[in-house]
């Protein structure tokens, strides 16, 4: 009885992380995040803007299948393997953020300021993910566990958004728009408008 209890409970908050997981990965924004180029000297726009989107692309791949992963493996060992993956996953985003360069526009050194404090905020969440599911021991522990980390999870989709939206009321001249629209990297990420 106990042992069927406690599948139940891990049911229940695989379920519950999936779906946040999967609305973390799957949110539309107008790319707010990082990259594959590195360096603190300016870059072309367009050559930034495809580093944000390429960067946040992978990321909510990997966030997308951590919850795959989850929902399909809905165990103690699935939640401690699913929170590695956001983590690692997260600290390979904000790694790329850092170490974009500033893009070459008129606002490219607070674009960078904004992409930076975004990676801050997300390795501030996956910690934060990372500390709630290895604290678990029991039960009721991987319960707020999961609330955590779904909550954490949508808070960090809302930063990935806020971080676009600051972009967007930066670039008074359009530069940035203009790269994020013609960038490939980023037809994905702004087919849903924010």
């Amino acid at each position: 009885m106990i042992r069927s209890h406690r599948t139940s409970t891990l049911l229940l908050i695989a379920a519950t992380l999936a779906a946040a997981l999967v609305a973390a990965g799957c949110g539309g924004s107008d790319g707010g995040s990082s990259g594959g180029s590195s360096g603190t000297e300016a870059t072309a726009a367009e050559d930034w803007a495809n580093g944000v989107c390429q960067a946040v692309t992978d990321w909510k791949g990997a966030v997308t299948e951590a919850g795959s992963a989850l929902t399909s493996n809905p165990t103690e060992d699935g939640l401690r393997s699913a929170a590695d993956d956001l983590e690692s996953a997260t600290t390979t985003l904000a790694d790329d953020l850092d170490g974009l360069g500033k893009p070459d526009t008129e606002s490219g050194q607070q674009a960078k300021e904004a992409v930076d404090q975004l990676a801050s905020q997300l390795n501030a969440g996956a910690e934060k993910i990372k500390s709630a599911v290895d604290g678990a021991s029991s039960a009721s522990d991987l319960v707020a566990a999961a609330s955590t980390v779904s909550s954490t999870l949508v808070t960090m989709g809302d930063q990935v958004s806020s971080t676009s939206q600051q972009l967007e009321s930066l670039d008074s001249q359009g530069e940035l728009s203009d790269a994020f629209t013609q960038s490939d990297a980023c037809s994905g990420l702004t087919t849903t408008g924010s």
